[in-house]
């Protein structure tokens, strides 16, 4: 089954989440209103540890790249988003859309947040509106998703030219990414401390954008995850974005399903 079939065929099943304002750790409280909605499927979160000498230089300044246990990590996630659009709109327009992200994890004013490197997308007028319309450094690929109740297989090729045709995010390998992936265990809400919570709850984000940082906000409850057994047939998704090799081996968790909305990108202003 095609993730466009399943959404004909599958209903969200947790609640809906509402949108607040987050408060940095200093206790300011910048205003992000959460304008979109959407419903993530089908979900992996694969993560590798890297040598954060060799990765703080692909992070901006303005951001302190966050370790744990003296190592950086970098994540790949493929999943699909389904029933996204303009909160309140109405069916007919929402849509359904594979993504494939690449990742890090960092701090800005003491608050934890993701940073990302690369965002695939598998509709091509969806990457060109997303990518114009928020300067986030978005790609189109070619995008082959099949869901069963067993596992999940996920493939991605990355077109040549990004959304919004901005070379300035243009690597010269192949963006390829190609898995097999199942859940592998019962669900758990990540305990506050592991590592686990450490990878996956954070509601902050920041992206690179041309002389600046462009930072949002996503609104969810606890994830839902679960161990995952992958098989990893291609991945140069960090080689194409220039990031080191990992130093160990990955740990991975799936989640089924996670209703969240989220904030327009905004230009970071520092104080």
């Amino acid at each position: 089954m095609t993730y466009q079939e399943e959404i004909r065929t599958r209903r969200p099943t947790r609640k809906r989440t509402s949108p607040f304002r987050w408060t940095f750790a200093d206790g300011s409280s910048p205003i992000a209103p959460h304008v979109v909605s959407m419903t993530w499927r089908n979900g992996l979160f694969v993560n590798w540890p890297v040598d954060p000498d060799a990765l703080r230089p692909h992070v901006p300044d303005e951001l302190t790249l966050e370790t744990r246990d003296g190592e950086a990590w970098v994540s790949v996630l493929p999943f699909v988003l389904t029933n996204a659009g303009i909160r309140g709109t109405p069916p007919a327009l929402r849509t359904a859309v594979a993504e494939l992200n690449v990742r890090t994890y960092v701090r800005y004013r003491g608050d934890p947040a993701l940073f990302f490197f690369s965002i695939d997308v598998g509709t091509p007028l969806v990457a060109g509106v997303v990518g114009r319309t928020t300067r986030l450094p978005v790609f189109h690929a070619h995008m082959r998703v099949g869901a069963t109740d067993e596992s999940v297989a996920f493939s991605s090729v990355r077109s040549q030219l990004a959304a919004g045709a901005r070379p300035q995010f243009e690597r010269t390998t192949a963006a390829r990414f190609s898995a097999s992936y199942r859940p592998d265990g019962d669900v758990f809400e990540p305990k506050s401390g592991s590592l686990a919570h450490w990878l996956v709850e954070r509601r902050r984000f920041y992206a690179p954008e041309a002389g600046g940082v462009l930072a949002g906000e996503i609104a969810h409850d606890p994830w839902p995850l679960q161990p995952a057994r992958v098989t990893i047939e291609e991945n140069t998704m960090l080689e194409a974005n220039g990031l080191p090799e990992p130093t160990g081996e990955p740990v991975a968790y799936y989640c089924d399903e996670l209703p969240m909305t989220g904030s327009i990108p905004r230009r970071l202003r520092d104080r």
